[in-house]
């Protein structure tokens, strides 16, 4: 039983997500303590109990204190299994995160895997939809990881009810990734987008972002569309492509927000990757790290920004594998990452 005091780091939500991804991969059991103790509500909320739930079902675990407001949490998994799943949230809780709980896991799973997810696809606090088709899933691509995406409807805060599903197949032939230098900015694409609300919207945050970007002297490729929605709302993502690299931003929409103001966050950020000089942002490597620890070799991404999540992941990491990662460069500040990987799982 590995015995993880979960207020280290960061504290919040992500070490539980990623400690019962690591523990059914693993086959460790584990017991968590202090769950999201630095958080106002500390303890588990609706979206941490339905991330719970799904590792459970697909790790056949034995669970003890999966209840509201629970900051402890017993998780014995008793083997790992594909299949077919359905997991809704029942309110804007991030189905992206709950996707990164089980999709990694599932990729060592004994077979194919198909993931109906309800929730949230476009809500604070959480990749989007499209910034997992845009960055993660490429990248995992790339390491030779195969997971497919579609949106069949978007879901906004506060309704939530967006549909998302995933394919996923085993992934048995692992690569390193070397992200190491960006190269020379080649274009910034992107997308503004709006569910059940006018199109205007959506063409005043596309021309923000055109007016504010223009000056880097990139070409710019960004689209307009009207998305299927459960409820209103409207974002935009901005990704910019560099030879040996990729940087991406996005912002969205709430009530009594600007459209123009919605386009400044997502350029702010991006402005900000872009004059970091990192090869990819703060989010991709935190996303990166738990599929790059079971890939065989020496992986080296350049980070525009390095993070309290990802430093948290990387010292997670040490409580279920004997992982090297080294992290060059202070917090909050651009840096290296190097990750000496261990491989697979051998197939059960």
């Amino acid at each position: 039983m590995i015995e993880i005091d979960a207020s280290f780091g960061e504290g919040g939500g992500q070490i539980l997500r990623s400690a019962l991804a690591l523990s059914v991969i693993t086959g460790e059991a584990m017991r968590l303590t202090n769950i999201r103790a630095r958080r106002p509500q500390p303890g588990m909320k609706p979206q941490h109990l339905k991330a719970v739930e799904a590792a459970a079902r697909i790790g056949a675990a034995r669970v003890e204190g999966a209840t509201p407001g629970s900051q402890t949490l017993r998780f014995e998994p008793t083997g790992l299994q594909g299949g077919k799943y359905a997991f809704d949230i029942g309110t804007a809780g991030a189905v992206s995160l709950l996707l990164q709980t089980v999709t990694l896991p599932l990729c060592f799973a004994d077979g194919p895997s198909r993931l109906t997810l309800t929730g949230g696809t476009h809500v604070p606090w959480s990749p989007c939809y499209h910034y997992l088709q845009w960055q993660w899933l490429p990248c995992l691509a790339a390491a030779g990881y195969h997971v497919e995406c579609s949106l069949e409807r978007a879901g906004f805060y506060p309704r939530g009810g967006g549909l998302l599903h995933a394919n996923i197949v085993p992934s048995r032939h692992l690569v390193p990734l070397s992200i190491a230098g960006r190269g020379r900015l080649l274009r910034i694409r992107g997308l503004s987008g709006v569910g059940r609300l006018d199109r205007s919207i959506a063409e005043r945050q596309r021309g923000q972002a055109v007016e504010r970007l223009r000056e880097l002297g990139a070409p710019l490729e960004i689209e307009v569309a009207d998305v299927p929605a459960a409820s209103p709302g409207t974002f935009i993502v901005l990704q910019a492509e560099f030879e040996g690299g990729r940087c991406c931003a996005f912002a969205l929409g709430a009530r009594h927000k600007p459209a123009e103001k919605v386009a400044d966050e997502a350029v702010d950020e991006l402005r900000a990757d872009i004059k970091a000089g990192g090869a990819i942002d703060a989010w991709l490597a935190d996303q990166l790290l738990l599929p790059l620890a079971f890939v065989p070799g020496r992986s080296e991404l350049s980070v525009c920004r390095i993070s309290r999540h990802l430093r948290t992941n990387a010292e997670l990491l040490g409580y279920f594998l004997p992982v090297r990662v080294e992290i060059d460069g202070e917090t909050d500040q651009p840096g290296k990452v190097r990750l000496q990987g261990v491989g697979a799982p051998k197939p059960a």
